[in-house]
């Protein structure tokens, strides 16, 4: 059978692009979810998971100067129970809003569970930062009124360093305002009377940057030693001076790596560095507890 093609000026017919033994060999790549939606799709559904969070307002009881640039603020938590029992364990934190304030803030809680549940009060030690929701939060007055989200985190987990008995040396060390969880932890007691080495490493640049001053001799009675250290003291200061981890080198003084447990909060480079030190000196880096 012959086929007759009309002929049309000035056309031409190209050749087909692949032949079909090309084609074969082509790969085969099935249309997935990520091309078929646009990315706007995603950034909608992501928005609507973050929306999730339930906040409840709550009025701020009070806001006092707590040291340099550092607030010591309370808020009311007594009408709001299921807040209450969020919160669990020492070192765990929450959400803060402002009204008109899209930006949240984290904040470690520094009083101890039982507080809430008998006075109905979260207390919290916030730095003042410049720009912040924090410094904004510092600026409010008693009976405004804050949203908080529920608590969250797994705190300090000191069933890892429990019976005191197995584990009779706990070092602790906190750097600014790193020392709110750590002031819930000893408040809430962990059996630092029924160890025979609790020591508190607190650094701080200055006294006047040093938060809970007042409580040091209340925290002392309960079983740990608290050792101040200024990076930038007076010419007064006969304490230890430098880096917290500097201070640690200079005791060291760790009897049983077996029987050793650490708390640790404040700057990244800070627990770092004592972390390395204590699993140089055969520290289980599990019985090294961080709030985060």
């Amino acid at each position: 059978m012959t086929v007759i093609i009309p002929s049309v000026p000035h056309a031409r017919l190209s050749p087909p692009p692949f032949t079909m033994s090309i084609l074969r060999r082509l790969p085969f790549h099935p249309l997935t979810l990520r091309h078929q939606l646009p990315r706007r799709r995603f950034a909608t559904l992501a928005a609507v998971r973050l929306d999730t969070t339930v906040w409840t307002p709550t009025p701020i009881s009070s806001i006092d100067i707590a040291a340099e640039s550092l607030f010591h603020i309370s808020i009311d938590v007594s009408n709001s129970p299921d807040l209450v029992a969020s919160h669990t364990l020492p070192g765990q934190y929450l959400q803060l809003r402002l009204p008109d304030v899209e930006k949240p803030s984290f904040l470690a809680i520094g009083s101890p569970p039982s507080l809430a549940a008998a006075s109905g009060a979260f207390e919290f030690l916030v730095k003042s930062v410049a720009g912040s929701t924090a410094e904004l939060l510092c600026g409010l007055r008693k009976g405004d009124v804050v949203e908080l989200s529920q608590v969250m985190g797994n705190g300090f987990n000191i069933d890892k360093i429990d019976p005191p008995e197995d584990y009779p040396t706990v070092l602790i060390f906190a750097t600014g305002s790193g020392i709110s969880p750590i002031r819930s932890l000893i408040e809430s007691g962990f059996g630092a009377d029924k160890r025979s080495d609790v020591r508190l490493y607190y650094g701080a640049r200055n006294l006047r940057r040093m938060a809970y001053q007042d409580r040091f001799k209340e925290w002392e009675s309960s079983g740990v030693k608290v050792v101040p250290v200024l990076s930038q003291p007076d010419d007064s200061w006969t304490g230890e001076s430098g880096y917290v981890q500097a201070a640690f080198v200079r005791a060291k003084q760790i009897h049983s790596p077996k029987g050793t447990g650490a708390v640790l909060c404040g700057q990244r480079q800070m627990t770092e560095e004592v972390t390395s030190m204590l699993v140089a000196d055969g520290v289980s880096s599990e019985k090294i507890l961080k709030n985060f």
